[in-house]
């Protein structure tokens, strides 16, 4: 486990966890929850954490950005424009280049608009960022992102806060197969278990927000996430055994008494 790498770009990473600081009670919960976690980046809605106004709580003062990864997001955009002034802005004030676009197409389903996306993706990469992209669980349009820069896909496992778990695992497999960059399941995850089976699928990472914060024990769960993750990794790594149709003995036939 200790050669299983975890890359994205040129960011090196300790867990394959990675999670979201918005819905939780205020800050401090926040940054236990991350703590427990064990994540070592998180991500920032630009438009709705505070990481500017100084006379408000800041969440810098809570987590530490030398020490755990801020990937600034452009969470409630609706479109191309505000994508791109949102990380724009989260390069000015934070250097942040490494950063999550997400687009959606609207408000009842917040699934992402993946023309949208894919016109974003193309100009951020000509900037200079490096793009983890929120996107349907499309195979076509994950491998179109790959070809225009993309560092991560980030394929939605259900709709953003539904909690109903990975819909379409056909889906994720063949983007998955497909992908030369790093795979991360982002949104719809539930609980723990979700995490596990998206993990023993071969994905190389989550993204968890909803599902810790509107836990009854946020703490908790952060730590049941973590342990969740490691041993979904470490049963892909150790290759699950065959599936047989019919029953197969445990025990062998030779030497049995007769």
């Amino acid at each position: 486990m200790k050669k299983d790498k975890f890359k994205i770009d040129n960011i090196n990473l300790k867990s394959r966890l990675i999670v979201g600081t918005g819905k939780y009670k205020n800050l401090s919960e926040t940054a236990k929850a991350v703590k427990a976690s064990g994540a070592n980046m998180v991500t920032v809605a630009v438009r709705r954490v505070n990481v500017l106004d100084k006379k408000k709580p800041l969440l810098m003062d809570y987590i530490n950005p030398k020490k755990i990864h801020y990937l600034p997001n452009t969470a409630g955009c609706f479109n191309s424009k505000d994508a791109l002034r949102t990380l724009r802005l989260a390069r000015e004030m934070g250097g942040w280049k490494m950063v999550k676009l997400e687009i959606l197409g609207d408000k009842k389903t917040l699934y992402p608009d993946m023309i949208e996306t894919i016109k974003s993706t193309k100009v951020l990469v000509k900037e200079g960022f490096k793009v983890l992209v929120y996107c349907t669980d499309d195979p076509l349009q994950a491998k179109k992102l790959e070809d225009n820069g993309a560092s991560a896909i980030m394929p939605l496992a259900a709709p953003i806060g539904s909690g109903l778990g990975i819909h379409n695992k056909l889906n994720i497999s063949l983007i998955i197969k497909q992908s030369k960059i790093p795979v991360i399941i982002d949104a719809g995850i539930g609980t723990a278990s979700d995490a596990t089976i998206a993990m023993e699928m071969g994905c190389d990472g989550v993204l968890i927000n909803s599902a810790i914060a509107m836990s009854k024990n946020p703490i908790l769960m952060a730590e049941a996430f973590k342990n969740a993750v490691i041993a979904g990794r470490e049963s892909f790594l150790a290759g699950r055994m065959k599936k047989n149709s019919f029953a197969v003995a445990s025990s062998p036939k030779k030497g049995v008494i007769s």
